[in-house]
């Protein structure tokens, strides 16, 4: 590869995009006969170009399916991903500060409800 100190964040995004595709795209075409979006995000919270039409198409079709304005399910999902990414990075970089506990799936209470905002 290259010294990523002197590339432009686009162009970093582009590059592994490309990459994943190269590596990845032949096989699921082949082989699962499905289609493939590398999905690029940066630790400090950026995607890359296919990662964010996948995330406003996303969003579109949920805003259109619950009836919500577009511009709160947009963001309500960019603020998910950054979270989870965060929380990712600090837990690669620190460890988990508990013991984990295993679920069970038959222990998993998966009566989920509506909650309004």
């Amino acid at each position: 590869m290259f010294n990523t100190s002197y590339v432009p964040i686009p162009a970093m995004y582009r590059t592994h995009e490309q990459e994943k595709k190269r590596m990845y795209n032949q096989r699921v075409i082949q082989v699962e006969h499905a289609t493939f979006t590398p999905l690029v995000f940066s630790t400090s919270g950026g995607l890359g170009p296919e990662a964010d039409k996948l995330l406003k198409n996303l969003a579109d079709r949920i805003s259109s399916k619950r009836q919500e304005t577009y511009s709160h399910v947009i963001s309500f999902l960019r603020r998910r991903y950054r979270f989870d990414l965060l929380r990712t990075s600090v837990i690669s970089l620190r460890g988990h500060r508990s013991i984990s506990k295993s679920h069970r799936l038959k222990d998993l209470d998966l009566n989920l409800e509506k909650v309004a905002y």
